[in-house]
């Protein structure tokens, strides 16, 4: 089937905005990982999406149900698909802003602000300087990587004999947690509460979970911004709380708003992107062997791992009416940035469906770009880098478990569980 045939199949009837031209109306829900599917690549579905033949505007309506329903979001958006147009909302901070992105805090009558996330330029700036020494490489390589290779070694080394392991539950799930925790100076024995508190915000659909998980989280944050006044130590909490910006001290809305940003977003994303990677290595054992036998490829393929499993979509909004590819924008327009089509755009990307562990400028959107590009992207690839140099030391061959469903949800649901087996000894 065509592009154009298929962008008839999904064409809907919607009362849209009158700035909307009714052919551009199509219902993407399948493209934003709430469809599972069990395909090796399962982000194929969306990828033709960046085909020559499909428009540079979209029109999806807004969600029934789920997140994008309690979001509020009664008009719906815009989605950009090609990978020219993603880089240009990311980048253009003229046309588009990034103000009250997962700002989940509104659910509960919070006004706080999630730093630097949802902070337009120039005010982003100072912020993103403030917290850019802690997510450096240099202070990664120094201060964390010794930490992320010893928990690593740690967690392989207790399921080697064992010869499985639930990959997602019992690894993924829990191996950059641990990272994130100890980074921030969170107690260990927050753990299952954390992740229980960041499930129902983000995956349960439910307002009223959402909004209990919401009073939860910050209402403990709170408590240990203020322990840390008290008591400072050497983690990142503590260096928030008593930090500067722009020479003076950080207001309260401020340090809850940068320490809940950190917090929501340490949580999830590295687990589904290991998760994932693991899925599609236990899937393709050539591609095992492959990096088995030439760890040196190991930096380039994390990047492709990243590349073709892009986690987060994310949105935008107009900031003043303009035109663009015949299209009347008007001031606050949201925009979805498709990352899993751009990422597979073939006007970027040499043979983009095909998994290349060499792949050279390998410039993806999956930790988004342009001044919003994410802050802790270097942690997460190192965390991936050493996490892939431990496991194909230790471990020989994996398959996904006989009889196993290895069905994923291509973005943040991912995968729940996943059971690999291997010959132990």
């Amino acid at each position: 089937m065509s592009d154009t045939a298929t962008l008839d199949a999904i064409r809907v009837d919607f009362d849209a905005p009158d700035n909307v031209p009714r052919d551009r109306i199509v219902d993407l829900g399948f493209a934003m990982g709430n469809v599972p599917n069990d395909l090796v690549d399962p982000y194929e579905p969306v990828g033709w999406l960046a085909g020559a033949d499909v428009p540079r505007l979209l029109f999806n309506p807004p969600a029934s149900h789920g997140l994008g329903a309690i979001s509020g979001n009664r008009t719906g958006s815009w989605v950009v698909s090609h990978y020219e147009d993603i880089e240009r909302v990311y980048s253009d901070n003229e046309h588009f802003s990034n103000a009250g992105t997962a700002e989940f805090q509104r659910l509960i009558g919070e006004t706080f602000k999630s730093i630097p996330l949802a902070i337009d330029p120039p005010d982003h700036q100072k912020y993103r300087l403030f917290l850019m020494p802690y997510f450096s490489p240099a202070r990664i390589t120094r201060d964390l990587e010794p930490r992320i290779r010893r928990i690593c070694v740690e967690m392989i080394e207790a399921v080697a004999e064992k010869g499985e392991v639930d990959m997602a539950w019992d690894f993924a799930r829990v191996f950059p947690v641990r990272i994130f925790m100890g980074l921030m100076g969170f107690p260990d024995e927050k753990f299952t509460q954390f992740l229980d508190w960041e499930w129902d915000i983000l995956h349960s659909g439910s307002l009223e979970k959402m909004q209990a998980a919401l009073r939860g989280v910050l209402d403990y944050l709170r408590g240990f911004i203020a322990e840390k006044e008290r008591e400072p130590d050497e983690h990142l909490v503590s260096a928030i709380v008593h930090g500067k910006v722009e020479g003076r001290a950080l207001t309260e809305d401020e340090k809850i708003g940068t320490v809940w940003f950190l917090w929501l977003g340490g949580l999830d994303t590295v687990a589904a992107t290991i998760a994932q990677m693991f899925r599609r290595l236990a899937l393709q054992p050539e591609l095992q062997a492959r990096i088995r036998r030439e760890p040196g490829i190991i930096n380039s393929a994390v990047e492709e791992f990243l590349r073709t499993q892009p986690i987060l979509s994310s949105a935008r909004s107009a900031k003043l009416d303009f035109e663009w590819h015949g299209i009347q924008v008007r001031k606050g327009d949201t925009f979805q940035c498709l990352n899993p089509a751009g990422n597979f755009d073939p006007a970027r990307f040499e043979n983009p469906r095909e998994f290349d562990p060499e792949r050279k400028a390998n410039r993806h959107f999956t930790f988004v770009g342009g001044v919003h590009i994410c802050l802790g992207a270097h942690l997460a690839r190192r965390e991936l880098r050493v996490l892939l140099e431990e496991w194909f030391a230790r471990i020989p061959e994996f398959r996904v478990k006989p009889g196993a469903d290895t069905t994923v949800f291509p973005g943040l649901l991912s995968i729940r569980n996943l059971p690999l087996v291997w010959k132990a000894g």
